[in-house]
């Protein structure tokens, strides 16, 4: 049984006290969270809160919170201040990225304090999202949600120190009547598009649908200064300026589903042409352009220049931002300007030392978890290229970073890792011509027997359906977060032992508008390895590369590890103690009474295991019979998670119970597909029937159905994650 309680649905009015005060005297004093919410209008309010009955009546008097139309309570003894304020950050955090409900709450105060059982409350966390998936509230599985741009660019993020020393800066210099433009300096991962979506809502929101009374020092002091400047400026008309297309889409379809923003307030920097704003905040400023190479393009730039009576000679569309704006926020990282029509690093130094300019950075490393020393490491490699005969190779726990000699190889870990964890994507840089944009029966990269094709979208590519099978370049992924990347380095980029330098071979550089119009190689040198540079942090994961030249390759294995595949006709190796990269193997087949029992036994072995999969709640177990074959082939040995509490249904799952008897193992344990149908009554729910399903092309395995009373004598000890190893091993 659950050690939480969501309670029944009740009708948000003034008659909701009697119901909590008759059903829920306990608690009425207790830390809780609730959820308020309206289905007509799909809007909803989270809250915590240790006085409920009072913040409920205080909502009912707001004018925007009396529009929603239930209440339901989440109740646990277990719950104190630290662990409520957490839940109620997390349930806002994963109901903005489900998708389901618009949320009223502000974006200030959501809190990311540490403390001692942080671990425990988000387990217990899972379980809640669980049932609030049973019950229709949330929509869809927790690790869906963080693979989704919603969650990723939502606004309803904790700040970090940093981030929060940037946004009071700006809020200062909005209120500064000597300063117009701040100038926020961050390299890839440090979380500049993040802050400017947060401020962007925070701007925008409502005073009233902050929560002040959980508010921190930090918050109330970001709070003060944000009504100084809602007083100055009332609504403030604002614009978020993207300049790569594909990245817009991308954000404005996050704006379409957040309360209080709309698509059309994330704009292209052509239209600045068309008004000007109180506010103009400016992401990934280095791509803002200036007349040079511009293709099809240059005929919308010099009419935008002469409605703004600038010189197109020698302005960029960083002048409109400043001409067409009263206060201007730019996000900015020298190192990832990628072609001869970004505007040049030259602008922005000349504008970071006007005296109207504030300028503050950000360094932290959010996006990869190798955090620094992987970033440090990628930066080495390409601004320090000396060859060095001992070099420590990078090696991480928290992050897979390899270098592959085999390109099929990478490619087909990319495809195991994306399967497992999705947004796993394939780039490279522009060494092939893109013949399949004009003949998509072609291939257009090919490297020994590799055939591959680019992009086939150049909008939102990293979510389109067929992206797991292309290659992406770096407009394509510029900007976005992926789990895992495989980065292929084309033979336009070498290295020069001798000179202990790179080299760009221009002739192999297909990208005309990258490098028209460029004289000097060391010029394009530079473009080029700030392309890699921003592919190589795209990755939170994991980075993998391939590379073409046989030199550079020889260069960068000094530093990054090759990876060694296992070839499936190796013989797994069963260890009696625990060893680097391994976990325990419980063979079920010999096991008998209970699997902690089985698990202090002395009777484990260990198996070695990609490091990836390394994890202190990681088994295997050999999975016998053709009861689940349309999933499992007979005789795998499977990697699973121990279970640690939350909603089964939809999940493979091992089972062990009194009452279970499978005779493909000859033992009390059965693995299964799960599923489960619910009593709720209006202080609790039980299970009516739990069913363990076969998935099999044998129809002679039946379903496994467990009744009310037999619920209790029953465990699930794990979830199915994937086969390591299939029958010959």
């Amino acid at each position: 049984m659950n050690n939480f309680l969501i309670t029944e649905e009740y009708k948000f009015d003034y008659f909701v006290e009697n119901n909590i005060n008759h059903n829920h005297r306990d608690y009425v004093s207790w830390p809780i969270v609730y959820l308020l919410k309206n289905e007509r209008n799909k809007s909803a309010y989270v809250g915590e809160t240790t006085d409920v009955l009072t913040r409920i009546n205080t909502h009912l008097k707001s004018e925007e919170k009396k529009h929603l139309s239930t209440v339901n309570l989440i109740l646990s003894e277990l719950f104190h201040k630290s662990a409520t304020l957490d839940l109620e950050a997390n349930l806002i955090k994963y109901i903005a990225g489900d998708g389901k409900y618009a949320l009223k709450n502000g974006n200030l105060g959501i809190s990311n304090h540490q403390y001692h059982e942080k671990k425990v409350y988000w387990e217990l966390f899972k379980s809640i999202w669980g049932e609030l998936i049973n019950r229709g509230i949330a929509h869809q599985p927790l690790n869906v949600i963080d693979n989704s741009d919603l969650f990723k660019y939502s606004p309803y993020k904790s700040l970090s120190k940093e981030q929060i020393k940037g946004l009071k800066m700006i809020l200062n210099c909005l209120l500064d009547e000597n300063a117009k433009v701040s100038l926020i300096h961050g390299g890839a991962g440090t979380g500049k598009s993040i802050l400017a979506i947060f401020l962007f809502k925070l701007l925008k929101t409502d005073l009233s649908d902050f929560n002040y009374t959980d508010f921190d020092g930090e918050d109330k002091e970001l709070f003060s200064l944000l009504e100084e400047v809602k007083e100055k400026y009332s609504d403030l008309d604002m614009a978020l300026v993207i300049p790569m297309a594909s990245f817009r889409k991308t954000i404005s379809n996050v704006f379409k589903n957040v309360d209080g923003l709309s698509a059309k307030m994330v704009i292209g920097p052509a239209d600045l042409g068309k008004k000007s704003y109180d506010l103009v905040i400016v992401d990934e400023g280095h791509r803002l352009r200036r007349r040079v190479n511009l293709g099809s393009y240059y005929r919308g730039f010099d009419n935008n220049c002469l409605r703004l009576e600038l010189d197109k000679y020698t302005t960029s569309e960083l002048d409109w931002v400043k001409k067409q704006s009263k206060k201007s926020i730019v996000f900015y990282d020298q190192y990832q300007s990628i072609k001869p029509s970004d505007t040049t690093r030259e602008s922005f130094k000349k504008l970071e030392g006007e005296a109207s300019t504030r300028t503050e950075r950000l360094k932290s490393q959010f996006r990869v978890r190798g955090g620094n020393k992987y970033i440090k490491l990628v930066h080495k490699l390409f601004d320090e290229p000396s060859a060095s005969s001992v070099v420590e190779k990078y090696k991480i726990s928290s992050y897979e970073f390899y270098i592959f000699d085999d390109l099929a190889g990478m490619v087909e870990r990319i495809k195991k890792k994306d399967h497992i964890h999705g947004l796993s994507r394939m780039v490279a840089g522009f060494a092939w011509e893109w013949v399949s944009k004009k003949k998509p029966d072609e291939y257009d990269i090919l490297i020994g027997d590799n055939k591959l094709k680019w992009n086939s979208k150049d909008k939102d590519w990293v979510n389109s359906k067929n992206a797991i099978n292309e290659v992406g370049c770096i407009h394509t992924t510029q900007g976005y977060d992926l789990n895992y990347t495989g980065v292929i380095i084309g033979p336009e980029l070498d290295y020069d032992f001798e000179q202990q330098k790179f080299v760009v071979y221009k002739n192999r550089y297909k990208d005309k508008n990258g490098k028209h119009s460029i004289k000097d190689d060391d010029e394009l040198l530079k473009y080029v390895i700030n392309i890699y540079k921003t592919m190589l942090l795209r990755g939170i994961q994991g980075t993998y590369i391939y590379v073409c030249n046989e030199n550079l390759r020889k260069f960068i294995q000094q530093f990054v590890l090759l990876f060694k595949s296992k070839n499936k006709t190796d013989k797994i190796k069963f260890l009696n103690e625990p060893a680097e990269n391994t976990i325990p193997f419980y063979d079920l087949e010999i096991a008998a009474g209970e699997f902690s029992e089985f698990q202090e036994s002395g009777k484990i072995q260990y198996i070695e295991v990609d490091s990836s999969l390394i994890n202190n709640d990681h088994f295997a177990c050999k999975v016998i019979g053709e009861s689940m074959n349309k999933i499992i082939p007979n005789g795998s040995i499977c990697l699973f998670k121990k279970y640690n509490g939350g909603s089964r249904n939809g999940l493979v799952v091992l089972v062990e119970g009194r009452n279970i008897f499978d005779e493909e193992y000859g033992s009390n344990y059965t693995i299964k597909y799960y599923s489960s149908k619910k009593q709720i009554n209006e202080e609790n729910w039980s299970h009516e029937e739990i069913v363990l399903s076969p998935k099999s092309t044998n129809p002679k395995f039946k379903n496994i159905t467990l009744n009310v009373e037999e619920d209790h004598e029953f465990k699930v000890v794990g979830i199915f994650i994937q086969v390591l190893y299939e029958k010959d091993f």
